[in-house]
């Protein structure tokens, strides 16, 4: 994999898909995006450079069975050869199913790539451009599809979907709503602190969560205030923190995020951030030292001097603080007691859970949820 950082590195697309041979690209991008004329900075540059392409917006926040499958038949009725996804996680889950399934059609079914599917061929040539500074989804090997009809979400995880350029321009993140800096820049916290403390985690992928929490706590905040450096910071910080749970894997915030996503079309980083300073507290006995470097990493001062029930409410406290500064909520009046049995059970089957460091139950998992119940 290659990418591209900085201002105006959406400038080399054109180039790039020359080289590469593309004749006739897929853009898989969301509605808003094309409202606002997101989408338009891509493929201006491709209309300039004469590369046909056909754009494909039928993506949903919380992408589904249903998304994909009409993407699939569109790229065939276009004849593309190459895919260019721009947006964030929707776009880009979007984009490496109807990738995979190109090259693997074995799986049209979609349901079949949960967790780690057998592909055997990578998916379709894919330059994937981040608009939102939290998912990562360029740079992982992870993405995740919406069963509407079970109403769970699905994780799939396949080395093959990887894209084989990345994009990573702030300017292509700096129109974004406020709302939505915020849920994307606490998803990508989210992917930091549960990439450090699940069991997998080891000290290459330490130093990218580490590097990626001190990040977001330095720029998120201005990120979301829509200042260029700080949106340049948060566009870094989410792409090493994907570098890093890529590697890992994460934890039951990240289950319970997606039951609640799948359930009530929360939007992800809503749901991991409500959850993030809960699960840390129930993990917090099975972290060792670990939170004491997260509140070093998100600025909190004098650590060192901290008894380890200090220093582990000190990094939860600033994750707290962090979140309430940006503008999260901490409940989700959607959560109804009738609904515990089922949004338990499937956070106890979805594939993040296995990897958190406190091994759970689904009695538990229901005790978590009601934390966020109004």
């Amino acid at each position: 994999m290659v990418s591209h950082h900085g201002k105006g590195a959406i400038k080399e697309i054109p180039s790039i898909a020359k080289t590469k041979g593309f004749k006739h690209i897929f853009v898989c991008s969301d509605p808003d995006l094309i409202k606002f004329g997101v989408t338009a900075k891509v493929t201006n540059l491709l209309d300039e450079a004469g590369i046909a392409y056909t754009v494909y917006s039928g993506i949903k926040p919380n992408p589904t069975i249903e998304n994909v499958k009409d993407g699939i038949e569109a790229f065939k009725a276009c004849g593309a050869d190459s895919i260019i996804t721009i947006g964030g996680g929707s776009s880009m889950d979007t984009a490496k199913a109807i990738g995979v399934i190109i090259t693997n059609p074995e799986f049209e079914d979609v349901r079949s790539l949960e967790d780690v599917a057998p592909t055997k061929n990578h998916a379709v040539p894919t330059i994937a451009v981040p608009t939102t500074a939290g998912t990562a989804a360029e740079v992982t090997i992870n993405y995740v599809i919406t069963d509407t009809e079970k109403e769970r979400k699905f994780v799939c995880v396949d080395e093959h979907d990887i894209p084989e350029v990345a994009i990573v321009d702030p300017d292509m993140m700096s129109s974004m709503p406020k709302d939505l800096t915020a849920a994307t820049g606490m998803d990508a916290l989210t992917h930091a602190i549960e990439g450090y403390t699940t069991k997998a985690a080891w000290e290459m992928t330490d130093m990218f969560h580490l590097e990626a929490i001190r990040l977001i706590s330095k720029h998120l905040r201005g990120a979301v205030d829509n200042i260029p450096e700080n949106c340049e910071g948060m566009a870094m910080a989410q792409y090493v923190a994907g570098m890093g749970f890529s590697n890992v894997g994460l934890g039951i915030a990240h289950s319970i995020a997606h039951t609640l996503g799948a359930h009530y079309d929360t939007p992800h980083g809503v749901a991991c951030a409500m959850m993030l300073p809960i699960v840390m507290e129930y993990n917090q006995e099975y972290t060792g030292e670990k939170f004491r470097e997260i509140a070093r990493a998100m600025g909190v001062e004098g650590v060192d001097d901290m008894s380890q029930d200090e220093y582990r409410k000190a990094a939860i406290d600033a994750v707290k603080k962090l979140s309430s500064d940006v503008g999260i909520p901490e409940k989700n009046e959607r959560v109804k007691a009738e609904d515990l049995d089922v949004l338990a059970a499937d956070a106890f089957a979805d594939a993040c859970r296995p990897g958190n460091p406190r091994d759970t139950s689904v009695e538990d998992l229901k005790e978590l949820y009601k934390k966020i119940m109004v």
